[in-house]
Protein backbone atom coordinates (compact mmCIF):
# COMPACT_ATOMS: atom_id res chain seq x y z
CA UNK A 1 0.00 0.00 0.00
CA UNK A 2 1.14 3.52 -0.79
CA UNK A 3 2.08 5.49 2.28
CA UNK A 4 2.16 8.87 0.58
CA UNK A 5 0.11 11.25 2.71
CA UNK A 6 -2.20 13.88 1.28
CA UNK A 7 -4.27 15.92 3.70
CA UNK A 8 -8.01 15.51 3.20
CA UNK A 9 -10.13 18.37 4.41
CA UNK A 10 -12.80 17.53 7.02
CA UNK A 11 -15.64 18.61 4.74
CA UNK A 12 -14.42 16.38 1.91
CA UNK A 13 -13.82 13.51 4.31
CA UNK A 14 -17.32 13.68 5.79
CA UNK A 15 -18.98 14.08 2.39
CA UNK A 16 -17.17 11.06 0.95
CA UNK A 17 -17.92 8.83 3.93
CA UNK A 18 -21.60 9.80 4.16
CA UNK A 19 -22.16 9.29 0.44
CA UNK A 20 -20.35 5.95 0.19
CA UNK A 21 -22.15 4.73 3.30
CA UNK A 22 -25.44 5.36 1.51
CA UNK A 23 -24.23 3.81 -1.75
CA UNK A 24 -24.24 7.07 -3.72
CA UNK A 25 -21.52 9.14 -5.39
CA UNK A 26 -20.05 11.98 -3.28
CA UNK A 27 -20.14 15.46 -4.80
CA UNK A 28 -16.76 16.38 -3.32
CA UNK A 29 -13.37 14.70 -3.12
CA UNK A 30 -13.76 12.17 -5.94
CA UNK A 31 -10.05 12.42 -6.74
CA UNK A 32 -9.28 10.85 -3.35
CA UNK A 33 -11.00 7.59 -4.25
CA UNK A 34 -10.78 7.32 -8.05
CA UNK A 35 -9.24 4.10 -9.41
CA UNK A 36 -8.90 2.59 -12.88
CA UNK A 37 -10.83 3.71 -16.00
CA UNK A 38 -7.75 5.46 -17.42
CA UNK A 39 -8.53 4.62 -21.07
CA UNK A 40 -12.16 5.67 -20.73
CA UNK A 41 -11.24 8.94 -19.04
CA UNK A 42 -8.67 9.64 -21.76
CA UNK A 43 -11.42 9.21 -24.36
CA UNK A 44 -13.66 11.64 -22.49
CA UNK A 45 -10.80 14.15 -22.29
CA UNK A 46 -10.65 14.10 -26.08
CA UNK A 47 -14.39 14.77 -26.16
CA UNK A 48 -14.02 17.73 -23.81
CA UNK A 49 -11.25 19.14 -25.99
CA UNK A 50 -13.48 18.73 -29.04
CA UNK A 51 -16.32 20.60 -27.31
CA UNK A 52 -13.92 23.40 -26.37
CA UNK A 53 -12.85 23.54 -30.02
CA UNK A 54 -16.47 24.29 -31.04
CA UNK A 55 -17.21 20.66 -31.79
CA UNK A 56 -19.81 18.31 -30.30
CA UNK A 57 -19.81 14.93 -28.58
CA UNK A 58 -22.27 12.30 -27.40
CA UNK A 59 -21.51 9.28 -25.22
CA UNK A 60 -23.63 6.49 -23.81
CA UNK A 61 -21.86 5.14 -20.71
CA UNK A 62 -23.09 1.57 -20.26
CA UNK A 63 -22.54 -0.61 -17.21
CA UNK A 64 -24.30 -2.94 -14.81
CA UNK A 65 -26.02 -1.67 -11.68
CA UNK A 66 -23.34 -0.68 -9.20
CA UNK A 67 -20.54 -0.80 -11.79
CA UNK A 68 -19.61 2.86 -11.30
CA UNK A 69 -21.39 4.71 -14.14
CA UNK A 70 -22.41 7.67 -11.98
CA UNK A 71 -18.98 7.83 -10.38
CA UNK A 72 -17.31 7.81 -13.79
CA UNK A 73 -19.60 10.56 -15.10
CA UNK A 74 -18.93 12.63 -11.98
CA UNK A 75 -15.17 12.34 -12.50
CA UNK A 76 -15.60 13.49 -16.11
CA UNK A 77 -17.77 16.38 -14.90
CA UNK A 78 -15.03 17.57 -12.55
CA UNK A 79 -12.45 17.33 -15.33
CA UNK A 80 -14.74 19.37 -17.61
CA UNK A 81 -15.03 22.05 -14.93
CA UNK A 82 -11.26 22.21 -14.65
CA UNK A 83 -11.10 22.63 -18.44
CA UNK A 84 -13.35 25.72 -18.10
CA UNK A 85 -16.50 24.04 -19.33
CA UNK A 86 -19.94 24.56 -17.82
CA UNK A 87 -21.72 21.35 -16.80
CA UNK A 88 -25.34 20.41 -16.25
CA UNK A 89 -26.65 17.13 -14.91
CA UNK A 90 -29.93 15.48 -13.96
CA UNK A 91 -31.30 12.01 -13.27
CA UNK A 92 -34.16 10.71 -15.35
CA UNK A 93 -37.17 9.45 -13.40
CA UNK A 94 -40.84 8.69 -14.08
CA UNK A 95 -41.39 12.46 -13.86
CA UNK A 96 -38.32 13.52 -15.87
CA UNK A 97 -37.75 12.40 -19.46
CA UNK A 98 -35.95 13.44 -22.64
CA UNK A 99 -39.28 13.79 -24.47
CA UNK A 100 -42.80 14.13 -23.07
CA UNK A 101 -46.04 16.05 -23.39
CA UNK A 102 -47.04 16.37 -19.74
CA UNK A 103 -44.22 18.52 -18.41
CA UNK A 104 -41.72 15.71 -17.76
CA UNK A 105 -39.19 16.97 -20.34
CA UNK A 106 -39.37 20.50 -18.97
CA UNK A 107 -38.87 19.06 -15.47
CA UNK A 108 -35.69 17.32 -16.67
CA UNK A 109 -34.44 20.56 -18.22
CA UNK A 110 -35.19 22.56 -15.06
CA UNK A 111 -33.39 20.05 -12.88
CA UNK A 112 -30.36 20.13 -15.17
CA UNK A 113 -30.27 23.94 -15.19
CA UNK A 114 -30.55 24.07 -11.41
CA UNK A 115 -27.48 21.81 -11.32
CA UNK A 116 -25.53 24.02 -13.75
CA UNK A 117 -21.96 24.27 -12.46
CA UNK A 118 -18.74 26.14 -13.19
CA UNK A 119 -15.28 25.80 -11.73
CA UNK A 120 -16.09 28.58 -9.24
CA UNK A 121 -19.52 27.11 -8.42
CA UNK A 122 -19.00 23.34 -8.70
CA UNK A 123 -22.03 22.41 -6.60
CA UNK A 124 -24.60 23.96 -8.94
CA UNK A 125 -26.70 27.08 -9.18
CA UNK A 126 -24.30 28.71 -11.65
CA UNK A 127 -26.77 30.01 -14.26
CA UNK A 128 -26.85 33.53 -12.86
CA UNK A 129 -23.06 33.58 -12.57
CA UNK A 130 -22.74 32.71 -16.26
CA UNK A 131 -25.10 35.52 -17.25
CA UNK A 132 -23.38 37.98 -14.92
CA UNK A 133 -20.06 37.17 -16.58
CA UNK A 134 -21.59 37.95 -19.97
CA UNK A 135 -23.02 41.26 -18.74
CA UNK A 136 -19.82 42.27 -16.94
CA UNK A 137 -17.62 41.47 -19.94
CA UNK A 138 -19.97 43.41 -22.22
CA UNK A 139 -19.84 46.47 -19.95
CA UNK A 140 -16.05 46.27 -19.79
CA UNK A 141 -15.75 45.95 -23.57
CA UNK A 142 -18.14 48.86 -24.11
CA UNK A 143 -16.04 51.02 -21.80
CA UNK A 144 -12.83 50.12 -23.61
CA UNK A 145 -14.33 50.84 -27.04
CA UNK A 146 -16.36 53.84 -25.82
CA UNK A 147 -19.57 52.47 -27.33
CA UNK A 148 -23.04 51.81 -25.83
CA UNK A 149 -23.28 48.64 -23.74
CA UNK A 150 -26.52 47.68 -25.48
CA UNK A 151 -24.73 47.45 -28.82
CA UNK A 152 -22.09 45.15 -27.36
CA UNK A 153 -24.78 42.98 -25.72
CA UNK A 154 -26.62 42.72 -29.05
CA UNK A 155 -23.40 41.71 -30.79
CA UNK A 156 -22.61 39.03 -28.23
CA UNK A 157 -26.13 37.61 -28.38
CA UNK A 158 -26.21 37.53 -32.17
CA UNK A 159 -25.11 33.86 -32.40
CA UNK A 160 -27.83 32.84 -29.93
CA UNK A 161 -30.56 34.21 -32.22
CA UNK A 162 -29.53 31.75 -34.95
CA UNK A 163 -31.07 28.82 -33.05
CA UNK A 164 -34.71 27.80 -33.07
CA UNK A 165 -36.29 29.90 -30.33
CA UNK A 166 -33.02 31.77 -29.97
CA UNK A 167 -34.54 35.20 -30.57
CA UNK A 168 -36.69 34.97 -27.45
CA UNK A 169 -33.75 33.43 -25.61
CA UNK A 170 -31.65 36.48 -26.47
CA UNK A 171 -34.53 38.82 -25.58
CA UNK A 172 -34.71 37.31 -22.10
CA UNK A 173 -30.95 37.63 -21.64
CA UNK A 174 -31.19 41.27 -22.68
CA UNK A 175 -34.00 41.75 -20.15
CA UNK A 176 -31.62 40.49 -17.47
CA UNK A 177 -29.07 43.08 -18.60
CA UNK A 178 -31.70 45.84 -18.39
CA UNK A 179 -32.56 44.65 -14.89
CA UNK A 180 -28.89 44.98 -13.95
CA UNK A 181 -28.66 48.47 -15.46
CA UNK A 182 -31.84 49.63 -13.71
CA UNK A 183 -31.23 47.79 -10.42
CA UNK A 184 -34.49 45.96 -11.12
CA UNK A 185 -34.09 42.68 -9.25
CA UNK A 186 -37.63 41.61 -10.11
CA UNK A 187 -36.88 41.76 -13.84
CA UNK A 188 -33.63 39.85 -13.34
CA UNK A 189 -35.46 37.12 -11.44
CA UNK A 190 -38.11 36.88 -14.14
CA UNK A 191 -35.36 36.33 -16.70
CA UNK A 192 -33.76 33.63 -14.55
CA UNK A 193 -37.15 31.93 -14.07
CA UNK A 194 -37.68 31.85 -17.84
CA UNK A 195 -34.22 30.46 -18.52
CA UNK A 196 -34.78 27.75 -15.90
CA UNK A 197 -37.99 26.68 -17.62
CA UNK A 198 -40.13 27.71 -14.66
CA UNK A 199 -42.82 29.62 -16.58
CA UNK A 200 -45.88 27.48 -17.19
CA UNK A 201 -47.88 29.88 -19.41
CA UNK A 202 -46.89 32.04 -22.37
CA UNK A 203 -49.25 34.76 -21.17
CA UNK A 204 -47.29 35.23 -17.95
CA UNK A 205 -43.97 35.25 -19.83
CA UNK A 206 -45.23 37.88 -22.30
CA UNK A 207 -46.46 40.07 -19.44
CA UNK A 208 -43.17 39.86 -17.51
CA UNK A 209 -40.59 39.72 -20.30
CA UNK A 210 -42.26 40.57 -23.60
CA UNK A 211 -41.59 37.17 -25.18
CA UNK A 212 -44.15 34.94 -26.87
CA UNK A 213 -42.64 31.55 -26.01
CA UNK A 214 -41.58 29.61 -22.96
CA UNK A 215 -39.27 26.64 -22.47
CA UNK A 216 -41.55 23.61 -22.48
CA UNK A 217 -41.59 19.96 -23.49
CA UNK A 218 -41.48 20.85 -27.19
CA UNK A 219 -38.23 22.82 -27.20
CA UNK A 220 -36.00 21.39 -24.47
CA UNK A 221 -33.27 20.24 -26.86
CA UNK A 222 -33.31 23.57 -28.73
CA UNK A 223 -33.04 25.37 -25.39
CA UNK A 224 -30.02 23.28 -24.42
CA UNK A 225 -28.33 24.26 -27.69
CA UNK A 226 -29.11 27.92 -27.00
CA UNK A 227 -27.65 27.55 -23.51
CA UNK A 228 -24.49 26.05 -25.02
CA UNK A 229 -24.19 29.11 -27.26
CA UNK A 230 -24.72 31.41 -24.26
CA UNK A 231 -21.96 29.57 -22.39
CA UNK A 232 -19.59 30.10 -25.32
CA UNK A 233 -20.31 33.82 -25.76
CA UNK A 234 -19.93 34.27 -21.99
CA UNK A 235 -16.33 33.10 -22.32
CA UNK A 236 -16.50 29.45 -21.21
CA UNK A 237 -15.10 26.52 -23.17
CA UNK A 238 -18.42 24.77 -23.79
CA UNK A 239 -21.36 22.96 -22.18
CA UNK A 240 -21.37 19.32 -21.01
CA UNK A 241 -24.82 17.85 -20.29
CA UNK A 242 -25.10 14.64 -18.26
CA UNK A 243 -28.22 12.52 -17.94
CA UNK A 244 -28.13 9.55 -15.54
CA UNK A 245 -30.60 6.73 -14.89
CA UNK A 246 -31.44 6.45 -18.59
CA UNK A 247 -32.98 3.06 -17.85
CA UNK A 248 -36.11 4.99 -16.89
CA UNK A 249 -36.82 5.32 -20.62
CA UNK A 250 -36.41 1.56 -20.99
CA UNK A 251 -38.94 1.09 -18.17
CA UNK A 252 -41.66 3.14 -19.86
CA UNK A 253 -44.64 0.87 -20.39
CA UNK A 254 -45.98 2.86 -23.34
CA UNK A 255 -44.20 1.88 -26.56
CA UNK A 256 -45.09 5.19 -28.22
CA UNK A 257 -43.58 7.16 -25.33
CA UNK A 258 -40.38 5.10 -25.59
CA UNK A 259 -40.22 5.65 -29.34
CA UNK A 260 -40.60 9.42 -28.96
CA UNK A 261 -37.78 9.49 -26.42
CA UNK A 262 -35.58 7.43 -28.74
CA UNK A 263 -36.40 9.78 -31.64
CA UNK A 264 -35.18 12.70 -29.52
CA UNK A 265 -32.02 10.77 -28.67
CA UNK A 266 -31.52 10.08 -32.38
CA UNK A 267 -31.64 13.84 -33.07
CA UNK A 268 -28.94 14.38 -30.43
CA UNK A 269 -26.78 11.56 -31.82
CA UNK A 270 -27.15 12.73 -35.42
CA UNK A 271 -26.38 16.36 -34.58
CA UNK A 272 -23.29 15.38 -32.60
CA UNK A 273 -21.91 12.86 -35.09
CA UNK A 274 -22.62 15.03 -38.13
CA UNK A 275 -21.20 18.19 -36.58
CA UNK A 276 -24.37 20.25 -36.90
CA UNK A 277 -24.11 21.46 -33.30
CA UNK A 278 -21.15 23.06 -31.60
CA UNK A 279 -19.82 23.64 -28.12
CA UNK A 280 -22.03 21.00 -26.51
CA UNK A 281 -21.58 17.41 -25.35
CA UNK A 282 -23.89 14.80 -23.87
CA UNK A 283 -23.09 11.93 -21.51
CA UNK A 284 -25.93 9.50 -20.83
CA UNK A 285 -25.60 6.62 -18.38
CA UNK A 286 -27.60 3.42 -18.59
CA UNK A 287 -27.58 -0.34 -18.15
CA UNK A 288 -26.76 -2.93 -20.84
CA UNK A 289 -30.48 -3.73 -21.13
CA UNK A 290 -31.24 -0.09 -21.87
CA UNK A 291 -28.82 -0.27 -24.79
CA UNK A 292 -29.07 -3.81 -26.12
CA UNK A 293 -32.66 -4.95 -25.60
CA UNK A 294 -34.09 -5.22 -29.13
CA UNK A 295 -37.64 -5.11 -27.78
CA UNK A 296 -37.55 -2.07 -25.48
CA UNK A 297 -34.00 -0.71 -25.43
CA UNK A 298 -32.13 1.67 -27.73
CA UNK A 299 -31.52 -1.21 -30.12
CA UNK A 300 -35.28 -1.56 -30.60
CA UNK A 301 -35.03 1.63 -32.65
CA UNK A 302 -33.27 0.60 -35.86
CA UNK A 303 -31.68 3.98 -36.63
CA UNK A 304 -30.13 4.15 -33.17
CA UNK A 305 -28.95 0.55 -33.35
CA UNK A 306 -27.03 1.24 -36.56
CA UNK A 307 -25.35 4.31 -35.06
CA UNK A 308 -24.55 2.78 -31.68
CA UNK A 309 -23.44 -0.68 -32.78
CA UNK A 310 -19.97 -1.52 -31.52
CA UNK A 311 -16.95 -2.05 -33.73
CA UNK A 312 -16.97 -5.74 -34.69
CA UNK A 313 -13.16 -5.76 -34.71
CA UNK A 314 -13.07 -4.72 -31.03
CA UNK A 315 -13.24 -8.20 -29.55
CA UNK A 316 -11.00 -10.61 -27.74
CA UNK A 317 -9.76 -7.97 -25.32
CA UNK A 318 -9.48 -5.22 -27.97
CA UNK A 319 -11.37 -1.99 -27.37
CA UNK A 320 -12.51 0.93 -29.51
CA UNK A 321 -13.46 4.04 -27.56
CA UNK A 322 -14.00 6.26 -30.58
CA UNK A 323 -17.69 5.38 -30.99
CA UNK A 324 -20.63 6.83 -29.03
CA UNK A 325 -20.82 3.87 -26.62
CA UNK A 326 -18.42 3.39 -23.72
CA UNK A 327 -18.86 0.00 -22.07
CA UNK A 328 -17.38 0.36 -18.60
CA UNK A 329 -15.01 -2.51 -18.05
CA UNK A 330 -15.32 -4.25 -14.71
CA UNK A 331 -12.95 -3.25 -11.96
CA UNK A 332 -10.28 -5.86 -11.33
CA UNK A 333 -9.62 -7.24 -7.84
CA UNK A 334 -6.42 -5.16 -7.89
CA UNK A 335 -8.46 -2.02 -8.64
CA UNK A 336 -10.80 -2.78 -5.76
CA UNK A 337 -7.89 -3.34 -3.39
CA UNK A 338 -6.60 0.14 -4.29
CA UNK A 339 -10.11 1.57 -3.83
CA UNK A 340 -10.43 0.07 -0.35
CA UNK A 341 -7.01 1.48 0.48
CA UNK A 342 -8.16 4.91 -0.69
CA UNK A 343 -11.26 4.72 1.49
CA UNK A 344 -9.10 3.75 4.45
CA UNK A 345 -6.97 6.82 3.71
CA UNK A 346 -10.08 9.04 3.65
CA UNK A 347 -11.10 7.80 7.10
CA UNK A 348 -7.59 8.66 8.28
CA UNK A 349 -7.87 12.17 6.76
CA UNK A 350 -4.81 11.45 4.66
CA UNK A 351 -2.57 10.41 7.59
CA UNK A 352 -1.36 6.78 7.33
CA UNK A 353 -0.55 6.76 11.05
CA UNK A 354 -4.32 6.95 11.72
CA UNK A 355 -5.33 3.90 9.69
CA UNK A 356 -8.20 2.03 11.36
CA UNK A 357 -7.14 -1.33 9.88
CA UNK A 358 -3.85 -2.81 8.60
CA UNK A 359 -3.17 -3.95 5.05
CA UNK A 360 -4.10 -7.54 5.83
CA UNK A 361 -7.62 -6.40 6.76
CA UNK A 362 -8.18 -5.24 3.18
CA UNK A 363 -7.31 -8.58 1.64
CA UNK A 364 -9.26 -10.41 4.33
CA UNK A 365 -12.31 -8.25 3.65
CA UNK A 366 -12.09 -8.95 -0.08
CA UNK A 367 -11.83 -12.66 0.65
CA UNK A 368 -14.95 -12.43 2.80
CA UNK A 369 -16.85 -10.70 -0.02
CA UNK A 370 -15.68 -13.25 -2.56
CA UNK A 371 -17.02 -16.07 -0.41
CA UNK A 372 -20.35 -14.28 0.09
CA UNK A 373 -21.22 -13.05 -3.42
CA UNK A 374 -18.51 -14.30 -5.78
CA UNK A 375 -17.08 -12.15 -8.57
CA UNK A 376 -19.82 -9.52 -8.15
CA UNK A 377 -17.83 -8.10 -5.25
CA UNK A 378 -15.39 -6.41 -7.62
CA UNK A 379 -17.36 -6.29 -10.87
CA UNK A 380 -20.18 -4.23 -9.33
CA UNK A 381 -18.48 -2.90 -6.21
CA UNK A 382 -21.15 -0.66 -4.70
CA UNK A 383 -22.31 -3.17 -2.07
CA UNK A 384 -18.70 -4.07 -1.25
CA UNK A 385 -17.76 -0.42 -0.75
CA UNK A 386 -20.83 0.24 1.42
CA UNK A 387 -20.02 -2.72 3.65
CA UNK A 388 -16.39 -1.66 4.01
CA UNK A 389 -17.38 1.90 4.95
CA UNK A 390 -19.83 0.54 7.51
CA UNK A 391 -17.13 -1.62 9.04
CA UNK A 392 -14.67 1.28 9.29
CA UNK A 393 -17.39 3.48 10.79
CA UNK A 394 -18.00 0.97 13.56
CA UNK A 395 -14.27 0.67 14.23
CA UNK A 396 -13.91 4.44 14.36
CA UNK A 397 -16.79 4.93 16.78
CA UNK A 398 -15.98 1.96 18.99
CA UNK A 399 -12.29 2.17 19.95
CA UNK A 400 -10.81 -1.17 20.95
CA UNK A 401 -13.02 -3.20 18.61
CA UNK A 402 -11.06 -5.76 16.57
CA UNK A 403 -11.69 -5.81 12.82
CA UNK A 404 -11.32 -9.60 12.85
CA UNK A 405 -14.36 -9.85 15.14
CA UNK A 406 -16.49 -7.77 12.76
CA UNK A 407 -15.56 -9.46 9.53
CA UNK A 408 -17.88 -12.46 9.69
CA UNK A 409 -20.77 -10.29 10.89
CA UNK A 410 -20.78 -8.11 7.77
CA UNK A 411 -23.92 -8.76 5.68
CA UNK A 412 -23.31 -8.27 1.97
CA UNK A 413 -25.37 -9.02 -1.12
CA UNK A 414 -24.92 -8.28 -4.81
CA UNK A 415 -26.45 -5.12 -6.19
CA UNK A 416 -30.00 -5.50 -7.42
CA UNK A 417 -31.58 -3.25 -10.04
CA UNK A 418 -34.30 -0.80 -9.12
CA UNK A 419 -37.62 -2.49 -9.80
CA UNK A 420 -39.79 0.59 -9.32
CA UNK A 421 -42.61 0.92 -11.83
CA UNK A 422 -42.88 4.05 -13.91
CA UNK A 423 -45.84 6.38 -13.68
CA UNK A 424 -46.94 5.95 -17.28
CA UNK A 425 -50.23 4.17 -17.12
CA UNK A 426 -50.77 3.61 -20.82
CA UNK A 427 -49.30 0.19 -21.26
CA UNK A 428 -48.86 -1.74 -24.45
CA UNK A 429 -48.52 -5.23 -23.04
CA UNK A 430 -44.78 -4.99 -22.42
CA UNK A 431 -45.24 -5.00 -18.67
CA UNK A 432 -45.64 -8.78 -18.65
CA UNK A 433 -42.32 -9.47 -20.35
CA UNK A 434 -40.47 -9.40 -17.03
CA UNK A 435 -43.03 -11.36 -15.02
CA UNK A 436 -41.39 -13.79 -12.59
CA UNK A 437 -43.21 -16.55 -10.71
CA UNK A 438 -41.91 -17.62 -7.33
CA UNK A 439 -42.72 -21.09 -6.08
Amino acid sequence: MSKSAKTIRPRERDTIIQALSAGVVPRLGLAHIQVGRSAEIAAMLRDIDRIADSGAAVRFVIGEYGAGKTFFASIVRLIALERKCVTMHADLSPNRRIHASGGQARALYSEAVNNMATRNKPEGGALQSVIERLVTDAAKEAGERNVPVEGVIDGKLGPVTQFAGGYDFATVLKAYWRGSEESNDALKQCAIRWLRGEYSTKTEAKKDLGVRTIIDDENVYDSLKSLACLVKVAGYAGLLVMFDEMANIYKLQNSQARKQNYEQLLDIVNDSLQGTTSGIGFIMCGTPEFLLDTRRGLFSYEALQSRLAENTFASGGLVDLSGPVIRLQSLTPEDLLVLLGNIRMVFASGDPSKYLVPDEALTAFMGHCDRKIGEAYFRTPRSTVKAFVHMLSVLEQNPGTRWEDLLDQIPIAPDAPDVSVDADGNGDGDELTSLRLNS
